[in-house]
């Protein structure tokens, strides 16, 4: 197989050819906009680390010095986690670019470490019990989601 070959089938919803000239361009921008994303999130990434890197020095140079309490250690929690979120996107960037298959699993993955990041840095004594409630039932359906995705790809592979 060619590598034109393995391109035209890659995103048949985005065929690189196209008899209609404007479908044509309209598919050669959207592709060109999802490496964009690519990029940008690259970008993301390396704020968000240079982010952790910032939050963890202030933290440790603010009285007492180098003593981290527990709010400061969901923070960098929190920072921590947003930075594997950004990755997380980014990895699924990538396989849309070079995969013909909507990475279903890999989305619900990134969507439940975003919840659950969420979940981890949660202050409960500023949320009311309905929030709390929704975010289980968000991590819940997420994870059932997850599971049956991962039980019919093992059985139908």
């Amino acid at each position: 197989m060619t590598s034109e070959e393995t391109t035209t089938e890659m995103h048949a919803e985005l065929p690189e050819k196209d008899s209609d000239l404007v479908l044509h361009y309209c598919h050669a921008t959207i592709r060109f906009a999802v490496r964009v994303l690519a990029v940008m999130m690259t970008g993301v990434v390396l704020f968000g680390i240079g982010d952790v890197v910032y939050v963890i020095y202030q933290r440790l140079m603010t009285p007492p010095l180098y003593l981290l309490n527990i709010s400061d250690i969901f923070e960098t929690f929190a920072a921590f986690l947003a930075v594997l979120v950004a990755i997380e996107i980014f990895v699924n960037i990538r396989l849309y670019l070079k995969s013909s298959a909507l990475p279903v699993k890999l989305v619900l993955a990134t969507a439940l470490m975003a919840v659950a990041r969420k979940a981890i840095v949660l202050d409960f004594g500023k949320h009311d019990a309905a929030e709390v409630l929704s975010l289980a039932a968000i991590v819940l359906a997420l994870g059932f989601a997850y599971g049956a995705v991962h039980v019919f790809h093992s059985r139908y592979k």
